[in-house]
């Protein structure tokens, strides 16, 4: 090479040098704007993970509210699954006041449950009154009718009444149970005594259902409800008369209810005869058999009616009243309801009349000395009639009459047939509270007359079924 001569590669050196040089330069230059770019989508990232914890919570929050509404309902159920189904009443399907029955647990006998099923529904109802009688009770006859059973007037002044606490669960998918109470004060004891405690069939195909154990017959319209569903604060003088006040014993019940669109029910009970108007377990220990019938239904949509025909027949072995020997009562019964739109609640009226025919034939038997006896054989009868005004959600009034009409023949012959007069005066601050106010005119014979007001109040609170028609 030619020394003189200028060189070729010193250009493309100092070319290399300067793009070298360049992008140093460059490269130092542009580093802060990548980190910033990294920072940039590192800090999007994490804006995009807190709105998506953001949302989970919420999402989480959601389905916790959810699944404390569906605990909340599941409980309801099971809670509406132990309330007190309503299979012993004479009552048609369109006119049940306030609740159906309670279907069956869907569970099987021997599948796992919770331990709220086997907490029985309880429920209490409490009965107090004032009455004031211008007859002293201690003093009362009445003409052709011993007072057997719970048949005499109330006491005077304060008494507790009689109280209820009633039990009553599902037992399984095949059996309801119900155990009732009652509370009372007698000669100023407190008792307490077994007032119901019996067994339903729930799943019975055709429209039967079987009842066994202690329970009011179904006889009649009032003898099956409790008393303190009673428009009036006593029972009729002829459930009074007949029955001792309301007949109930240990026995069983066949009722069958036709499939039909009016309301048909028929049914047969036996009964071990240890209460009155029986007495002594005839019969060896079935001395009562009764058999009853029901029909109702609606006329259109602000009518409703129930109409029955009963009868009980007895073999009295030793009966409260001194009878031994055969009985048998014939009742009927006939309800009518009406109200504006068909809701009782706010206001209607409702008319119902009972009527009682008695055929004794047998012996009487002095309760003081066996050895005073005579026949006694023949018919007695008795009814009454009331109509109740609702006047509205608070208020109702109404009016009943009394008759009784006693044997001319036999130990308690008499020529006078007692009557009473009743009318009343109630004010519900709700279903579950009420206070009434009564003044009853009742002649019990010829000689006596016994006026009397009484001031009541009920109140309920647990677990309480719907009353019936």
């Amino acid at each position: 090479m030619n020394p003189h001569c200028p060189s070729v590669r010193a250009p493309v050196a100092a070319r290399f040098k300067r793009t070298l040089l360049a992008c140093a330069v460059l490269a130092t230059l542009s580093t802060p704007a990548f980190a910033q770019d990294a920072a940039k989508a590192e800090a999007a990232k994490v804006e995009a993970l807190e709105a998506r914890i953001k949302a989970l919570e919420e999402s989480a929050a959601a389905t916790q509210q959810a699944l404390q509404e569906a605990r909340t309902e599941i409980e309801e159920l099971k809670t509406a699954q132990a309330a007190p189904p309503q299979p012993e009443a004479a009552q048609p399907e369109t006119a049940v006041a306030q609740e159906e029955p309670a279907p069956p647990p869907e569970e099987t006998a021997g599948a796992s449950s919770n331990a709220n099923a086997f907490n029985p529904a309880m429920g209490v109802i409490l009965n107090g009154m004032y009455a004031a009688h211008s007859l002293n009770p201690d003093n009362y006859v009445r003409a052709g009718f011993p007072l057997a059973g719970e048949a005499g007037p109330s006491p005077r002044g304060f008494s507790l009444g009689e109280s209820e606490v009633a039990l009553s669960s599902n037992i399984d998918d095949k059996f309801y149970g119900q155990a009732t109470l009652s509370v009372g004060t007698e000669n100023g004891e407190d008792h307490v005594g077994l007032e119901e405690a019996y067994i339903d069939t729930t799943a019975m195909p055709d429209g039967f259902s079987i009842r066994a154990g202690r329970f009011f017959s179904n006889i009649g319209y009032l003898n099956s409800h409790h008393a303190h569903t009673d428009a009036f604060s006593d029972r009729p003088l002829a459930y009074q008369a007949f029955l001792g006040n309301q007949y109930g014993d240990d026995g069983v019940q066949v009722r069958w209810v036709a499939p039909t669109d009016v309301f048909l029910e028929f049914g047969g009970e036996m009964f071990r005869g240890d209460r009155f108007p029986s007495g002594g377990a005839g019969h060896a220990g079935a001395g009562v058999k009764t058999l009853f019938a029901h029909a109702g239904g609606d006329v259109g949509v602000e009518n409703e009616w129930l109409a029955g025909v009963s009868m009980l027949r007895s073999q009295t072995d030793g009966g409260e009243d001194g009878f031994r020997g055969d009985e048998k009562l014939y009742l009927a019964d006939f309800t009518w309801k009406w109200a504006p739109g068909g809701n009782t609640k706010d206001g209607g009226v409702t008319l119902r009349s009972e009527y009682f025919w008695e055929d004794r034939d047998g012996a009487y038997i002095d309760p003081n000395d066996a050895t005073l006896d005579q026949p006694w054989s023949g018919q007695r009868t008795g009814a009454y009639a009331e109509a109740i005004w609702r006047i509205n959600r608070t208020w109702e009034t109404g009016y009943r009459y009394d008759h009784l009409w006693a044997d001319d023949n036999g130990p308690y012959a008499s020529a006078f047939n007692p009557f009473r007069h009743s009318l009343m005066l109630a004010w519900h601050n709700s279903e579950f509270s009420m206070v009434r106010l009564q003044f009853g005119r009742d002649k019990p014979n010829a000689n006596d007359t016994d006026n009397v007001i009484s001031l009541q109040y009920q109140v309920a609170f647990g677990a309480h079924g719907a009353h019936k028609f």
